[in-house]
Protein backbone atom coordinates (compact mmCIF):
# COMPACT_ATOMS: atom_id res chain seq x y z
CA UNK A 1 0.00 0.00 0.00
CA UNK A 2 1.47 3.79 -0.88
CA UNK A 3 1.36 5.57 1.66
CA UNK A 4 0.66 9.31 0.16
CA UNK A 5 -2.09 10.03 2.80
CA UNK A 6 0.29 9.08 5.74
CA UNK A 7 3.21 11.06 4.28
CA UNK A 8 0.81 14.04 3.32
CA UNK A 9 0.08 14.39 6.96
CA UNK A 10 3.70 13.92 8.44
CA UNK A 11 5.01 16.56 5.75
CA UNK A 12 2.93 19.17 6.79
CA UNK A 13 3.53 18.40 10.64
CA UNK A 14 7.33 18.59 9.70
CA UNK A 15 6.48 22.05 7.65
CA UNK A 16 4.58 22.80 11.29
CA UNK A 17 0.85 23.19 9.52
CA UNK A 18 -1.91 21.27 9.58
CA UNK A 19 -2.48 19.15 6.41
CA UNK A 20 -4.87 20.58 3.85
CA UNK A 21 -7.97 18.32 2.86
CA UNK A 22 -10.03 19.77 -0.18
CA UNK A 23 -13.34 18.56 -1.31
CA UNK A 24 -14.16 19.10 -4.82
CA UNK A 25 -17.67 17.97 -6.56
CA UNK A 26 -16.31 16.36 -10.08
CA UNK A 27 -18.52 16.93 -12.61
CA UNK A 28 -19.30 20.47 -11.36
CA UNK A 29 -19.78 22.90 -13.07
CA UNK A 30 -18.37 20.00 -15.58
CA UNK A 31 -15.85 17.33 -15.72
CA UNK A 32 -12.91 19.47 -17.62
CA UNK A 33 -13.51 22.03 -14.91
CA UNK A 34 -13.46 19.98 -12.18
CA UNK A 35 -9.53 18.32 -13.65
CA UNK A 36 -8.35 21.57 -14.04
CA UNK A 37 -9.89 22.33 -10.34
CA UNK A 38 -8.44 20.08 -9.10
CA UNK A 39 -4.92 20.51 -10.56
CA UNK A 40 -5.36 24.43 -9.01
CA UNK A 41 -6.60 23.52 -5.76
CA UNK A 42 -3.08 21.19 -5.68
CA UNK A 43 -1.11 24.26 -7.05
CA UNK A 44 -2.93 26.31 -3.96
CA UNK A 45 -1.29 23.67 -1.20
CA UNK A 46 -3.82 21.06 -1.25
CA UNK A 47 -2.59 17.45 0.39
CA UNK A 48 -4.72 15.43 -0.59
CA UNK A 49 -8.31 15.63 -2.87
CA UNK A 50 -11.38 14.39 -1.82
CA UNK A 51 -13.64 13.57 -5.25
CA UNK A 52 -16.91 13.98 -4.40
CA UNK A 53 -19.50 11.94 -6.42
CA UNK A 54 -22.54 13.89 -7.10
CA UNK A 55 -25.81 11.55 -5.32
CA UNK A 56 -29.10 11.89 -6.32
CA UNK A 57 -29.82 11.98 -2.29
CA UNK A 58 -27.24 13.50 -0.81
CA UNK A 59 -28.54 14.16 2.84
CA UNK A 60 -25.36 14.90 4.29
CA UNK A 61 -24.44 17.67 2.23
CA UNK A 62 -25.70 21.52 2.54
CA UNK A 63 -27.02 23.72 -0.40
CA UNK A 64 -23.96 24.22 -2.36
CA UNK A 65 -22.68 21.13 -2.41
CA UNK A 66 -26.39 19.41 -2.80
CA UNK A 67 -26.64 22.27 -5.95
CA UNK A 68 -23.59 21.42 -7.37
CA UNK A 69 -24.05 17.65 -7.05
CA UNK A 70 -27.63 17.99 -8.94
CA UNK A 71 -26.08 20.00 -11.69
CA UNK A 72 -23.39 17.27 -12.41
CA UNK A 73 -26.07 14.54 -12.51
CA UNK A 74 -27.70 16.57 -15.10
CA UNK A 75 -24.62 16.56 -17.39
CA UNK A 76 -25.43 12.92 -17.24
CA UNK A 77 -21.28 12.43 -14.76
CA UNK A 78 -21.20 8.77 -13.18
CA UNK A 79 -19.06 7.48 -10.76
CA UNK A 80 -17.02 5.55 -13.84
CA UNK A 81 -16.65 9.10 -15.10
CA UNK A 82 -15.02 10.04 -12.40
CA UNK A 83 -12.55 7.20 -11.35
CA UNK A 84 -11.08 7.76 -14.78
CA UNK A 85 -11.10 11.73 -14.14
CA UNK A 86 -8.80 10.69 -11.07
CA UNK A 87 -6.37 8.02 -13.14
CA UNK A 88 -6.18 11.03 -15.19
CA UNK A 89 -5.33 13.39 -12.39
CA UNK A 90 -2.95 10.55 -10.74
CA UNK A 91 -0.71 10.42 -13.67
CA UNK A 92 -0.09 14.14 -12.85
CA UNK A 93 0.25 14.28 -9.11
CA UNK A 94 1.70 11.31 -8.07
CA UNK A 95 2.39 12.69 -4.58
CA UNK A 96 -1.12 13.92 -3.78
CA UNK A 97 -3.41 11.89 -1.37
CA UNK A 98 -6.89 10.79 -3.36
CA UNK A 99 -10.15 10.45 -1.76
CA UNK A 100 -13.14 8.64 -3.20
CA UNK A 101 -15.73 10.42 -1.08
CA UNK A 102 -19.21 8.99 -1.87
CA UNK A 103 -22.63 7.64 -0.64
CA UNK A 104 -22.62 3.28 -0.27
CA UNK A 105 -25.53 3.01 -2.89
CA UNK A 106 -23.08 4.31 -5.68
CA UNK A 107 -20.64 1.95 -4.68
CA UNK A 108 -22.65 -1.11 -4.16
CA UNK A 109 -24.42 -0.86 -7.21
CA UNK A 110 -21.15 -0.92 -9.02
CA UNK A 111 -20.37 -4.04 -7.38
CA UNK A 112 -17.97 -4.24 -4.78
CA UNK A 113 -15.22 -6.51 -6.74
CA UNK A 114 -15.33 -4.37 -9.81
CA UNK A 115 -15.24 -0.97 -7.59
CA UNK A 116 -11.97 -2.21 -5.70
CA UNK A 117 -10.14 -3.18 -8.99
CA UNK A 118 -11.29 0.13 -10.86
CA UNK A 119 -10.22 2.60 -7.66
CA UNK A 120 -7.00 0.48 -7.21
CA UNK A 121 -6.07 0.76 -10.88
CA UNK A 122 -7.23 4.34 -10.68
CA UNK A 123 -4.49 4.88 -8.09
CA UNK A 124 -6.66 6.35 -5.63
CA UNK A 125 -5.54 5.89 -1.85
CA UNK A 126 -8.98 5.72 0.22
CA UNK A 127 -12.66 5.66 0.09
CA UNK A 128 -15.04 7.22 2.39
CA UNK A 129 -18.64 6.58 2.31
CA UNK A 130 -21.20 8.99 3.98
CA UNK A 131 -23.62 6.43 5.31
CA UNK A 132 -21.75 2.97 5.24
CA UNK A 133 -22.09 2.60 9.38
CA UNK A 134 -19.24 0.65 11.52
CA UNK A 135 -20.93 -2.33 11.50
CA UNK A 136 -21.24 -2.90 7.85
CA UNK A 137 -18.13 -2.00 6.83
CA UNK A 138 -16.17 -5.11 6.83
CA UNK A 139 -17.51 -6.35 3.32
CA UNK A 140 -16.22 -3.05 1.58
CA UNK A 141 -12.76 -2.92 3.53
CA UNK A 142 -12.82 -6.90 2.31
CA UNK A 143 -12.01 -5.76 -1.10
CA UNK A 144 -10.22 -2.78 -0.49
CA UNK A 145 -7.31 -4.01 1.59
CA UNK A 146 -5.81 -6.76 -0.56
CA UNK A 147 -5.63 -4.44 -3.33
CA UNK A 148 -4.02 -1.35 -1.00
CA UNK A 149 -6.92 1.35 -0.89
CA UNK A 150 -7.58 2.17 2.54
CA UNK A 151 -10.94 3.83 4.12
CA UNK A 152 -11.56 7.21 5.95
CA UNK A 153 -13.69 6.73 9.12
CA UNK A 154 -16.61 9.70 9.35
CA UNK A 155 -16.44 10.81 13.63
CA UNK A 156 -19.50 12.65 14.34
CA UNK A 157 -20.04 15.41 16.93
CA UNK A 158 -21.38 12.85 19.36
CA UNK A 159 -19.52 9.58 18.43
CA UNK A 160 -18.16 8.14 22.15
CA UNK A 161 -14.31 8.07 22.42
CA UNK A 162 -14.45 4.23 22.25
CA UNK A 163 -16.33 4.27 18.96
CA UNK A 164 -13.77 6.34 17.83
CA UNK A 165 -11.17 3.68 18.80
CA UNK A 166 -13.04 1.60 16.84
CA UNK A 167 -13.39 3.39 13.98
CA UNK A 168 -9.95 3.25 13.04
CA UNK A 169 -8.66 -0.18 14.10
CA UNK A 170 -7.15 -1.77 11.50
CA UNK A 171 -6.67 1.19 9.32
CA UNK A 172 -3.80 2.57 8.02
CA UNK A 173 -2.99 5.00 4.99
CA UNK A 174 -5.96 6.78 6.06
CA UNK A 175 -7.23 9.90 8.61
CA UNK A 176 -9.88 10.22 11.36
CA UNK A 177 -12.71 12.98 9.40
CA UNK A 178 -14.13 14.52 12.78
CA UNK A 179 -16.91 16.43 11.87
CA UNK A 180 -17.18 19.55 13.53
CA UNK A 181 -21.01 20.49 13.76
CA UNK A 182 -24.01 18.66 13.58
CA UNK A 183 -26.00 19.17 10.53
CA UNK A 184 -25.07 19.11 6.95
CA UNK A 185 -22.06 20.44 4.98
CA UNK A 186 -22.07 24.13 4.32
CA UNK A 187 -19.18 27.01 5.37
CA UNK A 188 -20.02 28.58 8.61
CA UNK A 189 -19.13 31.93 10.25
CA UNK A 190 -18.22 30.37 13.78
CA UNK A 191 -17.48 26.63 14.63
CA UNK A 192 -19.20 25.21 17.90
CA UNK A 193 -17.33 26.12 21.00
CA UNK A 194 -16.47 23.01 22.37
CA UNK A 195 -14.96 21.89 19.15
CA UNK A 196 -10.88 22.36 20.18
CA UNK A 197 -11.84 20.06 23.34
CA UNK A 198 -13.01 17.35 21.78
CA UNK A 199 -10.27 17.50 19.24
CA UNK A 200 -7.78 17.47 22.00
CA UNK A 201 -9.32 14.30 23.19
CA UNK A 202 -10.17 12.18 20.05
CA UNK A 203 -6.31 12.96 19.10
CA UNK A 204 -5.28 11.90 22.71
CA UNK A 205 -6.35 8.34 21.86
CA UNK A 206 -6.24 8.34 18.14
CA UNK A 207 -2.97 6.14 16.15
CA UNK A 208 -4.67 7.83 12.91
CA UNK A 209 -4.08 11.73 11.51
CA UNK A 210 -6.82 13.64 13.17
CA UNK A 211 -8.87 15.96 10.39
CA UNK A 212 -11.65 18.60 10.98
CA UNK A 213 -14.23 19.38 8.63
CA UNK A 214 -17.87 20.41 7.95
CA UNK A 215 -17.86 24.78 7.97
CA UNK A 216 -14.11 25.63 7.89
CA UNK A 217 -14.46 28.09 5.09
CA UNK A 218 -11.64 30.73 6.04
CA UNK A 219 -7.88 30.76 6.90
CA UNK A 220 -8.21 31.92 10.40
CA UNK A 221 -10.65 28.59 11.39
CA UNK A 222 -8.40 26.42 9.61
CA UNK A 223 -5.21 27.73 11.71
CA UNK A 224 -7.43 27.43 14.81
CA UNK A 225 -8.82 23.67 14.42
CA UNK A 226 -4.97 23.25 12.86
CA UNK A 227 -3.71 24.18 16.46
CA UNK A 228 -6.02 21.14 17.70
CA UNK A 229 -5.93 19.16 14.97
CA UNK A 230 -3.37 16.89 12.28
CA UNK A 231 -5.34 18.95 9.87
CA UNK A 232 -8.71 20.71 8.09
CA UNK A 233 -10.93 19.87 5.43
CA UNK A 234 -12.78 22.26 3.15
CA UNK A 235 -15.68 21.78 0.82
CA UNK A 236 -18.46 23.96 0.76
CA UNK A 237 -16.42 27.41 0.12
CA UNK A 238 -14.43 25.70 -2.53
CA UNK A 239 -17.46 24.61 -4.41
CA UNK A 240 -18.72 28.19 -4.21
CA UNK A 241 -15.57 29.36 -6.07
CA UNK A 242 -16.54 27.46 -8.76
CA UNK A 243 -20.05 28.54 -8.50
CA UNK A 244 -18.67 32.01 -9.06
CA UNK A 245 -16.52 31.14 -11.30
CA UNK A 246 -13.23 31.54 -9.58
CA UNK A 247 -10.62 29.39 -9.33
CA UNK A 248 -11.19 27.27 -5.48
CA UNK A 249 -9.80 29.20 -3.11
CA UNK A 250 -9.73 29.19 1.15
CA UNK A 251 -11.04 33.00 2.25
Amino acid sequence: MKQRITNAFAKAKAEGRGAFVAYLTMGFPSLAASEQAVDDIIAGGADIVEFGVPFSDPFADGGVIRSAAYEALKQGVTLDDIIALAKRLRAKHPETGFVLFSYYNLIFSKGLENFADAVADAGIDAVLSVDLPLEERDELLSVLAPRGVSYVPLIAPNTPIERVKESEAGLENSFLYVITVKGTTGARTELPSDLTSRLDAIRAVAHLPVAAGFGISTKAQADEVSRHADGFIVGSALVKCLAEGKKPCLG
